[in-house]
């Protein structure tokens, strides 16, 4: 069987994590087109890939317009650039893996989705906490009955203090008009994970939540009027210090994300050169995000069990965290380790789960998993393997969609697919 051959629309950070996939298992997928307008990383991504020129183009409607001459595309653009190439591809008969969300706009989620199902594509979201072996092993325990049926599950995403600044004051995700609202753009994983888990759809939110630390308001008096990291005094000591995050993963030799989104020049000098001219430089407190730091989702099913989300940007970068309540008992989780405990014995259980034996380890190995999935579908023209298909997708983003107009409203909401 030939390899399954793939375009690359959005050769940034998850496109080229993607495409990595090929470069590993070359008797399995190839990449024979990238879209990218940013030169260097359309380079990088050509080089990795040993593309031609008449491969490699700055716009991704070039390939499109082109007779199909591949079997699938991944689709990485930023968050907002979704649809119109998602909808062109799929009109066109490709396969897609289209990295989440789906879009910032249910209306457009809806477009995406409904255009796949009428072409009959296997269409697959990049909802990646669905495809490690931490999930998978979770899944099975709760399927069997081991904890009898859910009642309630309670699930933590401590974002991290340092890749909150990075992505969500700093970055491409701080502001809702450019990218998406928080939830959509980080915790969709986490509802779409819920739905997975309990195995149930989504019926009632509500969620409360607020930008509370990341705004003028609350800059410390000892920073002044600094608008830099580099021109600021309070520097060094500020958990947020955008010259001690940047240089420090220099100086340890941490050269891919998030290092490589701020600067293609790993020096010192680069570095500080994108620190005084670049977004990534600039005060935590004085930046145009607007995006949540912190909310709670708190969530009803059509079977009467319950679950809660809570989202918190100051904490520590770790895995999530989650405790499932059972009629017959219960499982806590990390990300890596799994604890059952049985009401009727009285006996704790406990298993590590391993990462794939990959270079691809984004995600608790869930990259990897998702790829593996996506390539075997598109190969064997079998989409049972992708467990992130495109109408259940479709509803947990209407889920998340719901608790954001839940929040902003103050007030329970309906989740509804129509």
């Amino acid at each position: 069987m030939r390899p399954v051959e793939l375009l690359i629309v959005g050769a940034g950070s998850r496109g080229t994590t993607y495409g990595g996939y090929a470069i590993e298992h070359p008797d399995l997928a190839r990449v024979v087109g990238v879209a990218e307008p940013r030169e260097f990383f359309c380079a990088r991504m050509a080089a990795k890939h040993h593309l031609s020129s008449e491969q490699v183009v700055a716009d991704w409607r070039q390939l499109v317009e082109r007779p199909k001459f591949a079997d699938a595309v991944i689709i990485a653009t930023p968050d907002a650039l979704h649809q119109e190439p998602a909808v062109a591809f799929a009109r066109k008969g490709y396969d897609i893996l289209l990295e989440k969300p789906l879009a910032p706009e249910p209306e457009s989620c809806q477009r995406i989705v409904d255009v796949a199902l009428a072409n009959n594509i296997i269409f697959a979201v990049a909802h990646t906490m669905r495809y490690t072996n931490y999930t998978q092993q979770l899944k099975e325990w709760v399927t069997s009955g081991l904890i009898g049926e859910i009642v309630s599950i309670q699930h933590l995403e401590p974002v991290g203090y340092w890749h909150y600044a990075h992505s969500f004051v700093r970055g491409n995700w701080r502001n809702e008009t450019e990218s998406s609202f928080m939830l959509l753009a980080k915790s969709c994983h986490d509802l779409d994970w819920l739905r997975y888990i309990m195995g149930r759809p989504c019926v009632q939110v509500s969620s409360f939540g607020s930008l509370m630390h990341f705004r003028k308001e609350a800059k410390p008096v000892e920073a002044g009027e600094a608008k830099r990291c580099l021109d600021c005094a309070y520097e060094p000591n500020c958990p947020y210090s955008a010259k001690r995050f940047y240089l420090d993963l220099l100086k340890q030799g941490h050269l891919g994300w998030p290092l490589d989104v701020i600067t293609t020049n790993f020096t010192e000098a680069g570095v500080i050169a994108s620190l005084r001219h670049g977004p990534y430089g600039r005060c935590a407190y004085e930046c145009d995000n607007d995006v949540v730091d912190h909310q709670v989702v708190n969530l009803l099913y059509d079977n009467r069990a319950t679950a809660s989300v809570t989202m918190i940007a100051t904490s520590e970068f770790r895995d999530r965290q989650t405790s499932i309540y059972g009629t017959r008992g219960e499982v806590r989780g990390d990300g890596k380790k799994i604890v059952h405990y049985d009401f009727l014995t009285g006996k704790t259980e406990e298993i590590v789960t391993k990462l794939p034996q990959t270079k691809l380890r984004g995600h608790g190995g869930g990259d990897y998993g998702l790829m593996q999935r996506f390539v075997a579908a598109v190969a064997n023209r079998d989409p049972s393997g992708i467990l992130s298909g495109p109408t259940e997708s479709l509803e947990t983003h209407l889920t998340v969609f719901a608790a954001e107009r839940a929040r902003r409203e103050n007030r329970v909401m309906q989740v509804s697919m129509s």
